[in-house]
């Protein structure tokens, strides 16, 4: 029999992480509940980081999910701003491994293709499509849209041999 298995998926920033729970039973997607995880930005680095962990410690508290996934950082002709991101998704993937998750990591393009059908897409069609997958959806910012575009990509890859195979081995 088919369980129920709660997805959050996470897009990891300093400014803003977003985040979105979905839940996932066979083929069904369930909109649970999304929202932006906001760091202060005239503060130092490190509080900004412990902001960002202690925000998404408590919607991992709240939402217990079962799976986790983050959003692979791609690098741009800013090394500063590249290097603070990595540091943002090194918090956005420490938090639920902390709390025993797995997470799994996709990167854009293939987050784009498993919720738009193609890799390359802008912001208008992804909130489309998330609406289209999940009527019920509400996001307060473009990031936890794509942070609920990230579960439904782990929803739809979650089944694969490769997630299977690694799930098993960590057992």
């Amino acid at each position: 029999m088919a369980e129920t298995i709660r997805i959050i998926g996470i897009d990891p920033g300093l400014r803003r992480t977003g985040w979105g729970v979905v839940e996932t039973l066979g083929n069904s997607l369930r909109f649970v509940a999304s929202g932006t995880v906001r760091s202060d930005d005239k503060a130092d680095l490190a509080s900004r980081l412990c902001q960002l962990h202690d925000g998404l410690a408590e919607i991992l508290h709240i939402y217990r999910p079962d799976e986790a996934a983050v959003e692979a950082t791609f690098v741009n002709k800013d090394a500063t701003a590249t290097l603070k991101l990595g540091q943002a998704r090194g918090v956005a993937m420490l938090v639920p491994a902390r709390a025993g998750l797995r997470v799994a990591e996709y990167a854009p393009n293939a987050v784009k293709k498993s919720v738009i059908g193609v890799g390359h897409g802008d912001k208008k069609q992804i909130h489309m499509m998330v609406k289209v997958l999940l009527p019920r959806a509400t996001f307060d910012t473009d990031d936890a849209a794509d942070a609920i575009a990230i579960a439904i990509c782990h929803a739809h890859h979650r089944q694969s041999p490769a997630w299977r195979l690694a799930k098993g081995a960590a057992a």
